[in-house]
């Protein structure tokens, strides 16, 4: 045997015996590195269940609408917690439009919208939601999260000061926390603070005060009056998120700044279609020309999300098309949401907010919203406790969310609910 031969002969057994036990080492330090993650995400879910605050998800299987048939549940099941506020998620009209343009346009696109994913109806539902909200021009996105994510990071650079409402919806939040600008928090809906920090803001290039139009927890109204005085003030451009208010605040819908007479004076709008317009998905900025322009170019949910499906696009813009058309269903929310509000209030409930459809029945203890919420389902009326993290600690409630398409004798038969199953856990006498 040459001296080549024998090396190549105690070589190879030496590498059959190093693979396997490289291998062993690599899997067992693997193995021990998922085990230690699961032991800690399993302890952080523990702590969440033993706080009370799990959120668990009730499985639907109907329609969305004001009633619907809920798994486990014998029945209809009144629904009083979802953001259809119009009731136009089912409208026969809005559904036949997602089917028509399903058939047309096909299940999506495959495609961001710069490369090949922008089909007529995208650019006809964006020329529609800028002449609803009376703006320039509009960009859709695939969320309302995605439109906040996508916009602070283009519009503001270091030179420039965010001034942002303590309360602002998580998605303001991380959205803002992409950009640059110096970020300033001002107490929430505090005008005075608000000014305070507007002062330290000055030497700023830019200053955008940014609030949500309508609170989401709470119900409460932004005072877009006062804000806009300050912003004219001190030079400053003013943002609302009206995804809560779109379609059905204001005398023909068009949200908070119409509701308070100051379209004119609010500079960008960010909303969405996934709640009073459709219910399905999506979401849009509507705001000056060279502002959408650069969001196309810059924005990086836009640039890298693909475009809305065909029938999504094409039951939003029916909604939209509904709601230009008419103003009767925006309108018929004012009396059903004071209805609810009076009767609950008159039962002894502490319901926050002041006239809007979104009514927090507030109870405190995380476990007793929880706990009230389940009942609720057993009277056949189906609400959610919201707790921390969603809301702050000691504030849990069940937010109750009026729709236009609640008859009376719905929302009588949700206040009487609520009242037996408030005295049941002692919350009311």
């Amino acid at each position: 045997m040459s001296l080549r031969k024998a090396a190549v002969s105690l070589v190879k057994p030496v590498r059959g015996v190093l693979r396997p036990l490289s291998s062993v080492v690599l899997n067992r330090s693997y193995s021990a590195a998922a085990a230690g993650a699961r032991a800690v995400l399993e302890n952080e879910l523990d702590s969440i269940r033993a706080a009370g605050t799990w959120k668990g998800e009730r499985i639907i299987t109907s329609k969305q609408g004001p009633h619907i048939n809920v798994d486990g549940s014998g029945g209809a099941i009144l629904n009083f917690c979802a953001n259809n506020y119009l009731g136009l998620s089912s409208h026969p009209e809005v559904v036949q439009a997602g089917i028509d343009a399903l058939k047309q346009y096909g299940a999506g696109l495959s495609s961001v919208r710069f490369i090949c994913g922008t089909q007529d109806l995208h650019k006809h539902l964006e020329q529609k939601l800028a002449e609803f909200h009376e703006r320039e021009d509009c960009i859709l996105y695939a969320s309302c999260f995605d439109a906040n994510a996508g916009l602070f990071e283009v519009l503001m650079g270091p030179d420039d000061a965010v001034l942002s409402d303590e309360l602002n919806h998580a998605s303001i939040i991380d959205g803002i926390r992409l950009c640059r600008a110096k970020r300033l928090r001002y107490k929430h809906m505090d005008l005075n603070d608000l000014e305070t920090k507007l002062k330290e803001a000055q030497s700023s290039r830019m200053r955008l005060i940014v609030t949500d139009g309508v609170f989401s927890m709470d119900g409460d109204v932004a005072p877009l009056p006062g804000i806009c005085d300050l912003a004219e003030q001190y030079g400053a451009m003013v943002f609302i998120d009206e995804c809560h208010a779109t379609g059905f605040l204001g005398p023909r819908g068009r949200g908070t700044d119409e509701l308070l007479g100051v379209m004119d004076r609010v500079h960008i709008v960010n909303s969405t279609l996934g709640k009073a317009l459709g219910g399905a998905a999506g979401g849009y900025t509507v705001g000056p020309k060279p502002l959408i322009d650069l969001l196309r170019q810059r924005s990086r949910p836009y640039l890298f999300s693909n475009s809305l499906p065909p029938p999504v696009v094409g039951c939003a813009t029916k909604a939209v098309e509904l709601l230009l058309a008419s103003s009767e269903i925006a309108q018929s929310m004012t009396a059903k949401t004071m209805r609810f509000r009076n009767s609950m209030t008159q039962a002894g409930f502490t319901i926050a907010g002041t006239a809007h459809p979104i009514c927090p029945v507030m109870l405190g203890d995380a476990r007793l919203a929880s706990l009230m919420a389940d009942d609720m389902l057993k009277h056949g009326v189906y609400v959610i406790g919201f707790s921390y993290p969603v809301v702050p600690k000691g504030k849990a409630r069940i937010r109750v969310q009026i729709s236009a398409a609640h008859t009376d004798e719905d929302i009588d038969r949700c206040v009487n609910a609520f009242i037996q199953t408030g005295r049941k856990h002692g919350v009311i006498s």
